[in-house]
């Protein structure tokens, strides 16, 4: 790719030729050797389960693209005692050599990023730019960790010395990794949102067990491949596969297990929290869980770039990420006006195989989600007013997967359920306001605080800021109203029922959260 070129969720719009070139060799590839079948790793082994599950592709559901392993609660076990048993090396091993380690790792992600493209497509049903951002991120996430490792020192900082006559005293904070720590990813960012915290736990010199969703095992293989060729030792990562409810569930009860980071839904990350809560003693709980975003336009606005801004959030990846504006506030004296760009910009997107080039939607990812938007527009139907959409597309190639329309939903009552519950799919709800002051009061009363977004003057910025309930935010920004956030750039992480610690992904206090302080004190 162009030395020029840095591709991130700003930059995805305008990438040179040859990173579509590359990307469809990839593609070319993967669809000539579908099919074949991957193992989980444990202690830097190979294992294979009795039983198998296969990883299809939801833009066409007849296409197996690899074969996975159906792994037990006893594979989970075993991936901890793997994890804790190189602990003792990795642990202990100088923070210095851990990051050069992981450099290398985010290095080889760079370098297999078509690969992960094209797989991230076909298994996600992401578009190609959307697919590479995944990729990159990932690495940029590992990278950012170093550099935060790097800047601090190993976080190791002298303290004061104490006022003692006749000895010195010298004072250490120091931050240590905590032990094994477990991973469990969500299907709509299988790299950024797998890769990102295992590679944090893992720079911090934590020993790390990832289970990546069952619809997207194909992409967390490629990155235990990539922590693998790096060179980290046998079991400082452990790569399990297989259903929540046993691999899933053990992970999460083990005793063994010093720290999680999750990111999924409110319930289920709720459930982790009070579970691991029941344990011994404390352990952190790092949870990403879900996002109601809001996006404000005001009659201030630059309705051009309202209306890029908003598309790309209201219906990137289908709608299917946490911080997706699924509900608009558009002030009165230009609400007509916005609404009527926003159905012409909607009406526009191609939706379709995910990895041709013209294609901005593909598929949503499975059965029950195909069967959630039929649920939620039936019953939108009835108590709003589609602008566009509505409806699942079942013609021709459209039958083979699970595609539905980009969905604007106008005049729904504000006491209606859907107003506060995470759709998670490509429906956006609109609603006018007389105020700046009465958008904020609806944004914010949600139990959500992820992202949102505004588009006004300055100083209704400023004020937006000020009052907004919520972790990530932007101001007039058309590459993303509510989405688009990238490490060392925009701090990823929520408010309220959207986090459990506080601090943001690619933040600079994120890193810290993998550790916990050390006091030291010799007196000579």
């Amino acid at each position: 790719m162009s030395d020029n070129f840095r591709l991130t969720y700003a930059t995805m719009f305008d990438p040179p030729e040859e990173l579509h070139t590359r990307y469809e060799e990839e593609v070319a590839k993967l669809q000539a050797n579908m099919g074949r079948e991957f193992g989980m790793i444990i202690g830097g082994k190979e294992r294979f389960a009795d039983e198998k599950f296969e990883s299809i592709t939801p833009a066409d559901t007849g296409q197996v693209l690899a074969v996975f392993q159906k792994g037990t609660g006893q594979d989970a076990l075993d991936a901890i005692a793997a994890a804790r048993k190189a602990f003792q090396i990795w642990g202990r091993m100088p923070w210095q050599e851990r990051v050069e380690i992981m450099r290398k790792a985010a290095s080889i992600i760079d370098r297999r990023i078509f690969e992960f493209g094209a797989v991230i497509s076909m298994e996600v049903g992401k578009n190609r730019m959307e697919a590479l951002g995944d990729a990159s991120e990932a690495a940029d996430l590992i990278r950012y960790a170093c550099d935060q490792m790097e800047a601090n020192n190993g976080y190791v900082v002298q303290m004061g010395q104490d006022p003692l006559k006749g000895y010195k005293a010298t004072n250490f904070s120091v931050l240590r990794p905590y032990g094994v720590w477990v991973v469990i990813s969500p299907f709509n960012f299988p790299a950024a949102l797998l890769g990102g915290p295992s590679g944090a736990a893992l720079v911090a010199g934590n020993t790390v067990v990832m289970k990546p969703a069952t619809d997207t095992p194909y992409t967390g293989r490629l990155l235990a491949e990539c922590f693998q060729e790096a060179g980290l030792p046998e079991g400082a990562f452990n790569f399990v596969t297989g259903p929540g409810r046993t691999v899933g569930q053990t992970l999460i009860d083990s005793p063994e297990v010093d720290g999680i980071t999750f990111t999924g839904s409110y319930d289920v990350g709720m459930k982790i929290y009070r579970t691991f809560a029941n344990g011994k003693y404390p352990r952190p709980t790092v949870l990403e869980m879900g996002g109601k975003n809001p996006a404000i336009v005001t009659r201030n606005a630059d309705l051009d770039r309202a209306t890029a801004g908003i598309v790309r959030s209201a219906f990137g990846l289908q709608g299917q990420k946490c911080s997706a504006a699924s509900r608009i506030y558009v002030e009165e004296p230009v609400y007509d006006e916005m609404v009527a760009r926003l159905v012409e910009a909607t009406n526009r997107l191609v939706i379709g195989d995910p990895t041709a080039r013209e294609t901005f939607m593909g598929p949503v990812i499975n059965q029950w989600a195909y069967q959630d938007f039929k649920n939620f527009t039936e019953d939108l139907s009835q108590s709003g007013r589609f602008l566009t959409g509505g409806k699942v597309l079942t013609e021709g190639d459209y039958g083979k997967g699970y595609f539905c329309t980009p969905t604007l939903v106008a005049d729904t009552p504000l006491d209606h359920r859907l107003w506060k519950h995470e759709m998670f799919l490509p429906i956006s709800m609109i609603h006018k306001v007389n105020s700046l002051e009465e958008a904020l009061q609806l944004a914010n009363d949600v139990d959500y605080g992820l992202t949102a977004g505004i588009y006004g003057s300055l100083e209704e910025a400023e004020y937006f800021f000020e009052n907004i309930e919520a972790g990530v935010n932007y101001a007039n920004r058309p590459q993303g109203a509510t989405t688009g956030a990238w490490p060392g750039f925009q701090p990823f992480g929520g408010w309220k029922g959207s986090g459990s610690s506080g601090k943001n992904a690619g933040g600079h206090y994120y890193l810290p959260l993998y550790m916990h302080e050390q006091s030291r004190t010799i007196i000579e």
